[in-house]
């Protein structure tokens, strides 16, 4: 057997390329309400069900944050596993509810590349992420730039 290789080095990412990551993750009440918890967002729309049954979406949504949590984190073993660091993100967009049970799979696209100025040995993939449910239904998108190793100068 072989090792699983995490993430790709600079060299590999190609301008216009689409990666449909292989990663996904079903959002259990647990996650929201752990989550909720751990980052101290008790708005009732994401832990009180009689309080979200009378509100627009008629049932409780999952927290926005975790939804770009999960995004990111599914996108590590291509994006960003041979990082050297997230440089930063923009441009995040919660486009439909999620929620509870809902299943989020992403998929992304490397809009440009470019070497780093001041070293050689890494340089800078520029991508957006898309979020979308077990319905095919986008979710959440987002850019980011990160700073990658590349092949040969580890």
């Amino acid at each position: 057997m072989e090792q699983s290789v995490l993430g790709l080095y600079f060299e590999d990412f190609l301008v216009g390329g689409e990666i449909k990551h292989s990663l996904s993750k079903t959002i259990f009440e647990s996650d929201n309400n752990f989550f909720s918890l751990l980052t101290m967002n008790h708005h009732p729309v994401h832990t009180n069900i009689d309080y979200a049954t009378k509100n627009q979406h008629g049932k409780i949504l999952v927290v926005g944050t975790l939804v770009f949590s999960l995004a990111v984190g599914i996108t590590v073993p291509d994006i960003s596993g041979k990082a050297i660091a997230n440089l930063g993100y923009e441009d995040i967009k919660h486009l439909n509810p999620v929620f509870l049970n809902d299943t989020i799979y992403v998929r992304s696209k490397i809009l440009d590349k470019r070497g780093s100025k001041t070293k050689s040995d890494r340089g800078i993939i520029y991508v957006e992420s898309v979020a979308y449910n077990q319905n095919g239904i986008d979710v959440l998108s987002f850019k980011r730039k990160v700073l990658v190793k590349k092949k040969n100068h580890e």
